[in-house]
């Protein structure tokens, strides 16, 4: 038996179940069949069947035979499948699976083996050409495809092909050529679709960079959150939000799908909002779960901006597209019933347990190739890794694209991976966002470098101590009151200018391995209305969402107090700092508020901090400690050079004698000898004159003589 006598030639078979290829070639089989029963008909009724141009042009007798054939509301005779047809394949199979989870009738899917007919075998294209009496139209038309499957033209079976259709509404069957007659358009299977029939499981090429398939290899953590998902997932339509909390909503919603059998679909939501064509690629992406039977995690929704109509419209599509199959949409928006025809079930999100984090550190670390070190599974490093990330709030993609740069920092110089290197790979996690808000600044001090009082240095460590903890103590203790109170640690830092407030901020950001930005106010104080709270607004909404300590210097210029309302200003003045009441409240990041005039706060703000460090004007002790540091090591000093004199005479803050200090260095680099008291005191009272302060003889003694006389 040749292949032109029964049909493409079937793969042999390997085992007792067939595989996709060969359930595909069976159904195939039937539709060529149909196909040679139509073509012989069609060659008995045609009185020039060998005409080489037929298709090109219609003769007289070709428009007579047009004229008496049937009528467009009878039936097609059965072309098939006549004897020695294949038998019903058995449940289970691909081409089963795909109409059920598509919702395909019987119908449905002989209309789609006939339009995928010519992509799996290239003889249907020259038949299709035949059938269709035109050699330039070479895949199955709406009405050769109802003749194929015995259905009259006029019939019921034309319904199969309208845009609301399943074969048509799911992106299985694209019906181009609108401008033609209904009968006379053409029928087109996207290529993912025939690869799904030919075994094919890899996700379509064009959600390249909309979408990340979850890797057979990974496994699902089995927590309370997830298995809680996972069931929320088989009820209703599976529709599940979930509501950030500070968690890792993206991660949870893949472990769920994984424990509930489906492959997770991760789709960039921003990606998605950016693309050409977004309705088009919502109906790919949920096409491209429904072939798979898998689930679509769609995060966050801000990036859609569903308050919009535009990302409304589109999440509206995406929801209605997905027809049945889950879809886990997560932010930190509650949901409006608006945004879709359906409602979700809302879960929240809460931030996971410092050992799950742990854990998913050690695996990214491991599949970065970071081998020993702390991705080492002793107890030593385990700890050591616990303590590294402690303060950090990522979710799974920052964490696998910090495991990566920690790794490849740690290959660089030969060496494992230390907790340098995962602060280092956290860091360069942060967004741009906060960078054009405010001032970023590096680290580059420590705790040795402070010179403070031990009541200062205690409430600096416990600011350090509440950020690293505050996912154990607010998270898992579940200590944070309610009124929709945030996860943030907010402190004020309250001295004089020149007393280490700012210094301390950047030694508590060096101690949590973060960055400091420094919010620079004229950037945020607006002379109009409503201005002013849009801009910290938009400060708030990016620290929240970085790994860095956020710096009001001089906060007293917007944390002002509120004040009796007389006018207009007072009025909208006051509404300025309720609103900063309110936000400070919601914060879920590390903020540190400065001020040299902490009565000018208003009241209210004291209770809403966590931490209050007084900074004052450091002693004479500290003031010769201070002296040692700014000077340094490298200078040379005369043998006459007393500082602890210096230090004992004029009380000045660190900022101060740092300017001092510097502004002597330049009078011995001047002068190539080493640095001497006298020069030390002259810079001293050039800094009492620009500090507008009083020039006592019992202060500065014989130098200001000299002083006088060097004038």
């Amino acid at each position: 038996m040749t292949t032109a006598q029964h049909g493409p030639a079937a793969p042999e078979r390997t085992g007792a179940a067939p595989t996709a290829v060969e359930e595909l070639w069976e159904r195939l089989g039937r539709v060529e069949l149909r196909v040679r029963h139509a073509v012989a008909l069609r060659r008995e009724a045609d009185p020039e069947p060998d005409d080489p141009y037929r298709g090109q042009y219609l003769t007289p007798a070709a428009a007579e035979r047009i004229l008496e054939s049937r009528d467009a509301f009878l039936p097609v005779p059965d072309h098939g499948p006549g004897p020695g047809a294949p038998q019903p394949l058995p449940a289970g199979g691909r081409i089963a699976r795909l109409a059920e989870n598509f919702g395909l009738t019987p119908l449905d899917v002989e209309l789609l083996l006939v339009a995928t007919a010519p992509d799996i075998d290239a003889r249907f294209e020259r038949l299709y050409g035949y059938l269709n009496d035109d050699l330039t139209r070479r895949r199955a038309t709406v009405g050769l495809a109802l003749e194929l499957c015995g259905l009259p033209a006029a019939g019921s079976g034309r319904f199969r092909f309208t845009p609301s259709a399943p074969l048509v509404a799911s992106g299985l069957l694209e019906v181009v050529e609108a401008g033609r007659p209904p009968l006379s358009r053409v029928l087109r299977v996207p290529d993912r679709v025939t690869a799904y029939l030919l075994g094919d499981d890899g996700t379509d090429g064009r959600l390249h960079g909309l979408v990340r398939a979850a890797g057979p290899q990974e496994e699902p953590d089995p927590c309370p959150e997830s298995l809680r998902i996972a069931a929320a997932l088989g009820t209703g339509s599976g529709l599940v939000h979930l509501l950030d909390r500070g968690g890792d909503p993206g991660r949870l919603a893949v472990d769920a799908l994984l424990l509930a059998g489906r492959r997770p679909l991760v789709v960039d939501a921003a990606a998605l909002a950016a693309s050409p064509e977004p309705a088009v690629a919502a109906r790919i992406l949920a096409t491209e779960a429904r072939l798979t039977g898998g689930g679509l995690v769609l995060g966050p929704l801000e990036a859609l901006a569903p308050e919009r109509p535009e990302g409304a419209r589109l999440l509206g599509r995406l929801c209605e597209a997905a027809g049945g199959s889950p879809l886990v949409a997560y932010g930190k928006k509650a949901w409006d019933p608006l945004w879709a025809a359906e409602s979700p079930v809302t879960l929240p999100a809460p931030p996971p347990d410092p050992a799950v984090s742990a854990r998913r550190w050690r695996l990214a670390l491991a599949e970065a190739g970071a081998g020993d070190g702390l991705a080492a599974g002793t107890a030593a490093a385990e700890e050591r890794l616990v303590e590294a990330i402690r303060p950090y709030r990522l979710d799974s993609g920052q964490i696998r694209r910090a495991a990566a740069v920690a790794s490849r920092l740690a290959v660089l110089e030969g060496r494992p991976v230390e907790a340098r290197d995962l602060r280092t790979a956290v860091r360069a996690q942060n967004g741009a966002g906060l960078a054009r808000l405010a001032r970023r600044i590096e680290p580059t001090v420590g705790w040795d470098d402070l010179v403070l009082p031990p009541a200062t240095r205690d409430q600096l460590s416990d600011l350090a101590l509440r950020a690293r903890h505050r996912e154990q103590v607010l998270g898992r203790w579940r200590m944070r009151p309610g009124g929709g109170r945030g996860r943030g640690i907010v402190a004020l830092f309250a001295g004089e200018s020149g007393t280490g407030k700012t210094m301390s901020a950047e030694v508590v950001a060096a101690d949590l391995g973060m960055e400091l930005y420094v919010v620079d106010l004229s950037s945020v104080v607006d002379k109009y209305i409503g201005e002013t709270e849009k801009n910290l607004e938009r400060i708030f909404v990016e620290a929240s969402d970085v790994n860095a300590v956020l710096l009001f210097d001089e906060a007293d210029a917007v944390f002002g107090k509120r004040s009796q309302v007389k006018d207009a200003h007072d009025r909208h003045a006051n509404v300025e700092s309720a609103y900063l009441l309110q936000r400070i409240e919601s914060f879920d990041g590390i903020a540190v508020l400065t001020t040299n005039l902490r009565a000018n706060l208003d009241e209210a703000f004291t209770r809403r901090l966590d931490v209050v460090a007084d900074f004052p004007v450091p002693d004479e002790q500290q003031r010769l400690a201070l002296w040692e540091r700014c000077l340094g090591t490298e200078i040379p000093r005369a043998a006459d050079l007393d500082l602890k004199t210096c230090a004992e005479r004029f009380e000045l803050t660190g900022g101060s004698i740092r300017a001092c200090a510097v502004t002597a260095a330049y009078q011995a680099a001047e002068s190539g000898r080493p640095l001497g008291t006298e020069q030390l005191v002259s810079a001293v009272l050039a800094e009492y004159r620009k500090l507008g302060r009083l020039v006592l003889d019992s202060e500065f003694g014989p130098w200001l003589e000299r002083a006088r006389r060097g004038d």
